[in-house]
Formats: C-alpha cells, sequence, structure tokens
C-alpha cells in the first residue's frame, strides 16, 4: 500500500541517465500528440507559436510539430500510430499505454522531474503517488472529487450553516425538503438527488463511514472489500434512511446528469454534487438564468463517526496523461518544454488561453473574457502557480482547495486480466444489492445473502488475491 508523500528518486537512476535539466539551453524537435490539439486547430496553432517564442527568449531552440489524429476513436488511432512504430517524442494517453509501457517505449519521468525548476513544484499529491507507482505517465491537473454544493440563499434560509457533521448534513436536507424554499406552496422538493448511481453521494460520505479504501481490514489480520464491509452496510443504512424520509430523491437511481442539474436549478431539489470546479461554474451560470443574483456554497465534507474526507484516490496509475518516448533524441527539450509549461509564463499562457480571445491587458492588469470558459489547458494546471487574478468564483476555488485538504490515498491495485470477470460481477452485484437495500426492496436483515452472493459472483477469488499483493 502507496504511503509516501513526496517524490523519491533513485540515485543510480539519477546518476545513469543523461539529464538536460531545463535551466541549460535546448535544442531540437518535439513531436507531439494530443486529442483535440491539431495543426488545423487556429487555437492550438497560436499556443504553440506562442511558447515556441518564449523558449527561444530563454535560449530554447524548440520547435514543436503537432502530430495530427482524429478526435472520434483517439485512444485505438494512437495505438495503431505506436505500434506501426511511429513513436512521437511527447505523447497524451487516454488508455491503451499499459501495453505500450511493457515494450519499454515509456520513459520513467521521475529522475528528470526531479532535475526540473518548475515541473517538480506543480505535481499535486495524488500525481507524486501515482508516479511512484506507475512512471510513466503524468497528469497534472487537479483532482476531480464529488463535492456537493447548495444554493447560498437557501443555505441562509434554513438558519442552519454549513453543515460540519453528518447529523448537520441531514438537519439541513430535512429544512429544504420542509420549508418551501422555492415558494411554490407545494411540498415537493427533496433534500439531494444524484446523477443515476450513488457514487456522487459516496464521494464525500465514503469516509463519514470508514471507507477510507477500497480494502479495509477486517480485524482479524486479514483484508475484505469495503464493498462488503461493515462499513459499506452502516453506510447505506444511512442512504436507506434518507430515502425512507424523502430527503433523497427516489428517481436517483434513473435519472442523468442533466436531468439532476435541472432540478437543482428549478428548485426540486436542494443539494447536488460537482465532479469539477468547472461544474460549479456552469451550475452558478444556469442558476443564474433562472435565478440572477444567486450564489452557491460548496460544503465541506461532513465528519462522521468514521471520519471525514473525500472519497480515497485509486493511486496505482494515471488513467490518462503524457508520456515521453524511451526512443526520443530529444528528450532534453520535451523536459524543457514541460518545465516552461509549469513556469509562471508558461501556467499564465495555459490557464488564460490567448490575448484578445481569452483575455485582455490593461496595462499590467488582466481582464478575464466570457471566451475563457471554452478554453481548456492542454499541458498542465500547476498545483504550485497562483493566478493574477481569481480564474473561479469562489465556490469553485474552494473546491480546488478541498481536493487537496481532503485527499486520501486508496490502496485499490490492478488486477490481472483473467480476474476481469470476477470484478465486473461483483460490482454488478453491489450495484444492484445497494439499490435494493437503499430502497428498501431488501432488508439489511438480508446482508449475509448479499455477502454470500458478492463472493459467488467471484469476491471470494478477489480476496484471496488482495491478501497476497497486501500482506
Amino acid at each position: 500500500m502507496f504511503t509516501k508523500t513526496k517524490l523519491t528518486f533513485s540515485a543510480a537512476l539519477l546518476a545513469s541517465t543523461c539529464l538536460g535539466g531545463a535551466a541549460l539551453a535546448e535544442s531540437g524537435t518535439v513531436r507531439m500528440v494530443l486529442k483535440d490539439f491539431i495543426s488545423t486547430n487556429p487555437n492550438s496553432v497560436a499556443h504553440i507559436e506562442r511558447i515556441e517564442a518564449a523558449l527561444a527568449e530563454q535560449g530554447h531552440d524548440i520547435d514543436i510539430e503537432l502530430v495530427d489524429l482524429p478526435a472520434s476513436g483517439y485512444a485505438d488511432a494512437l495505438g495503431i500510430m505506436l505500434l506501426s512504430g511511429d513513436i512521437p517524442d511527447l505523447i497524451y494517453f487516454q488508455g491503451g499505454d499499459r501495453k505500450i509501457a511493457d515494450q519499454d517505449v515509456l520513459e520513467d519521468w521521475r529522475p528528470w522531474i526531479g532535475e526540473t525548476e518548475y515541473l517538480k513544484d506543480a505535481l499535486y499529491p495524488h500525481n507524486t503517488a501515482r508516479l511512484n507507482n506507475y512512471p510513466f505517465l503524468m497528469h497534472v491537473f487537479p483532482l476531480r472529487a464529488q463535492q456537493p454544493v447548495v444554493r447560498t440563499d437557501w443555505l441562509d434560509a434554513t438558519g442552519l450553516g454549513a453543515p460540519a457533521t453528518v447529523e448537520d448534513y441531514t438537519a439541513l436536507l430535512t429544512a429544504i425538503r420542509d420549508g418551501d424554499l422555492d415558494g411554490d406552496g407545494e411540498a415537493n422538493t427533496f433534500g439531494t438527488t444524484a446523477g443515476g448511481s450513488l457514487k456522487e453521494l459516496n464521494g464525500y460520505l465514503n469516509p463519514a463511514f470508514g471507507i477510507t479504501a477500497t480494502w479495509l481490514e477486517d480485524g482479524s489480520g486479514g483484508w475484505t472489500h469495503s464493498q462488503i464491509s461493515d462499513q459499506e452496510r452502516d453506510k447505506l443504512t444511512y442512504y436507506n434512511q434518507l430515502f425512507s424520509d424523502g430527503l433523497l430523491d427516489p428517481e436517483y437511481v434513473t435519472i442523468n446528469w442533466e436531468a439532476k442539474e435541472d432540478r437543482f436549478y428549478t428548485g426540486r431539489v436542494g443539494v447536488v454534487s460537482a465532479s469539477r470546479p468547472s461544474n460549479v461554474v456552469v451550475y452558478q451560470t444556469k442558476m443564474n438564468t433562472v435565478h440572477p443574483d444567486t450564489t452557491l456554497t460548496l460544503i465541506d465534507p461532513p465528519k462522521g463517526p468514521g471520519g471525514q474526507g473525500l472519497l480515497a484516490v485509486d493511486v496505482s496509475k494515471e488513467s490518462r496523461g503524457w508520456a515521453m518516448s524511451a526512443l526520443s533524441k530529444n528528450k532534453e527539450a520535451v523536459v524543457a518544454l514541460l518545465d516552461f509549461m509549469a513556469s509562471p509564463e508558461g501556467q499564465f499562457m495555459e490557464q488564460f488561453g490567448l490575448e484578445g480571445i481569452h483575455h485582455e491587458m490593461e496595462g499590467d492588469q488582466v481582464k478575464v473574457l466570457p471566451e475563457l470558459g471554452s478554453w481548456e489547458s492542454p499541458f498542465m494546471i500547476s498545483a504550485s502557480w497562483k493566478p493574477p487574478v481569481d480564474l473561479f468564483p469562489a465556490p469553485a476555488a474552494k473546491y480546488l482547495e478541498n481536493t487537496q485538504t481532503y485527499f486520501l490515498p486508496d490502496n485499490a491495485f490492478a488486477f490481472p486480466s483473467d480476474y476481469a470477470a470476477a470484478v465486473d460481477a461483483t460490482t454488478n452485484a453491489h450495484n444492484e444489492w445497494a439499490f435494493k437495500f437503499v430502497s428498501g426492496s431488501a432488508s439489511f436483515d438480508q446482508w449475509d445473502e448479499y455477502v454470500a452472493a458478492w463472493k459467488a459472483a467471484g469476491g471470494k477469488s478477489l480476496i484471496d488475491y488482495a491478501g497476497q499483493v497486501l500482506q
């Protein structure tokens, strides 16, 4: 299980690898491939040209060449290209990287990062953990984590303040249900809902019930899966209470994200979750089209009998991100490019977009334009750089802070491919039974029946394998 909190670098590896270091002038052509970032997109080309110019001012003669691949089926097209022997210097993966890494085609990022000026400080805690477990992919972006938001005027109307505990959270949902806060004279508002599954609630309630990892110690020196743990039963009992009391929308399992948001804007529910800071911005923007000047409050994950935090994060590897070709003849140039992108100048370019389109300069002052909402940082968003003006409203900024404050590394690991059927079957068994428990169609007296079904679906073999990995 991963316990380190800082990147560690092998002295032998550092000594045996030729590291250019971003402080040295580098030159060469960096061929890079990134989904939706292609040579026919004027904004992509403009971004690359100004990066090249800024690098040249620092003494780097680096030419960045974009490799175009279709957005539809990008992962498959990338795999075909790489397997044909056409391997760019800098590669953005959205899956399919492991089979390439197994052929020793991808470079270990860690020794290179250790020699950089800015990149080494740009990483988030989850980046550090994942690189130590799988050093071939790097994705320097904030975590995505489900976090709850509520209308500030509704929160104020309840007179309760932001909830600090699970009991406080229940009280808030109850006040929303009973308060007729939308003023329509009808008892038709639920406390909260979710967009199709319990994952959105789990994102900020799991740790409150002691579900702090995928695998939990069973009290006898062994391990059990959290899906069949006593902690899971306690959490589902709480969800059942919310459901029975009319605090949880009974249609949470059948609606999609669009329906969830619509219920939020129209006053059918009071609390919904956001999976990224931009979601919070979108929620507030759309809410203002219905209720002008209404702001949102982001709620901290409530503290419960098991603790407090956000859903434990899989740190076994990045699911997507940048890889550097081990066959590249321009590795120093690749690292110099990424180190620049992590620098204050590079981060300004990355996060504020193009001047005249996404922002304007009024002397030394930055004016953000509405079009910035359509700009996506292609390379990275550094954990250490502070923008000169606020890029996000307060609740979205708090979202980012909370992803680090409440970060919890998971002990999940990748199973061999021959366990795939068992993983799918146990997940399906859990989802089916969880809905039955929450909705009341199954009694908690049937918990042992559920556990037996989960184990029969392949769970026993998963537990046995986990015992070998986690010992």
